[in-house]
């Protein structure tokens, strides 16, 4: 099938959003210039660039309660810090209270019985169920077009400035133990997946990130099974 966007499909769901699959969650915390918190999820969410190290944010409509811009972004707008929290499969049932329509100013954190943990360099407090955390300042805020004018598309893009993860979340050799803390990714529709087994794919001598992604990579040490 093909169809031209803005045009029917002749499908029951729009297929784009699975089309581009699986997409991290950003599961971002701000706190507004009150210092009130909030705590939500967002499937537009992914890594940028490494040096530094950038996450973008992608918002899109309305408050569902009164309209106007979201909380996350509107806490990104006054404070210009949020972190990201990793969201794992242990953790699906606070994360889909989390995208409840609350009021502005009510605390997810209270909503879905999570712990508030101090950041180290800024304000937002990190999930303290979390395994990994990403604290992030914004670098910029762009204005994206909307095809609906009473709704909005706006792109945050964060520099991350410090990077927790918990102990028992690393292997004996210093990796992130992604099989261990199984971490989840949205599909399409209101499907979503859970990473449950690694494998690795060695890249050839001198190809992108092989050198950043350490020694053995770069030297063509063959991938062990998994």
């Amino acid at each position: 099938m093909f169809h031209e966007v803005g045009q029917p499909h002749g499908l029951p769901f729009n297929p784009f959003k699975s089309c581009v699959i699986p997409r991290p969650i950003g599961w971002v915390t701000t706190q507004d210039a009150a210092g009130r918190v909030n705590l939500a999820p967002f499937s537009f969410f992914n890594a940028v660039a490494s040096e530094p190290p950038l996450v973008v944010l992608g918002i899109n409509g309305r408050h569902a309660v009164g309209g106007g811009d979201k909380d996350t972004l509107r806490n990104c707008r006054e404070t210009s810090e949020f972190v990201v929290n990793m969201a794992t499969h242990d953790l699906r049932d606070a994360l889909n209270k989390t995208s409840a329509p609350l009021p502005p100013g009510e605390n997810e954190f209270v909503h879905a019985g999570l712990t508030p943990a101090p950041s180290r360099l800024i304000a937002p407090p990190r999930v303290a169920e979390s395994p990994v955390h990403l604290e992030c300042r914004v670098h910029q805020i762009v204005d994206l077009p909307s095809d609906d004018p009473a709704s909005g598309n706006t792109l945050v893009i964060g520099r991350v400035v410090g990077v927790h993860v918990a102990d028992d979340a690393l292997t004996a050799d210093g990796r992130v133990d992604v099989e261990k803390i199984r971490p989840i990714a949205r599909l399409g529709y209101q499907d979503y997946a859970t990473v449950e087994r690694v494998w690795q794919l060695t890249r050839p001598k001198g190809g992108g990130d092989a050198v950043a992604e350490g020694a053995g990579a770069a030297a063509g040490v063959p991938a062990a099974p998994r």
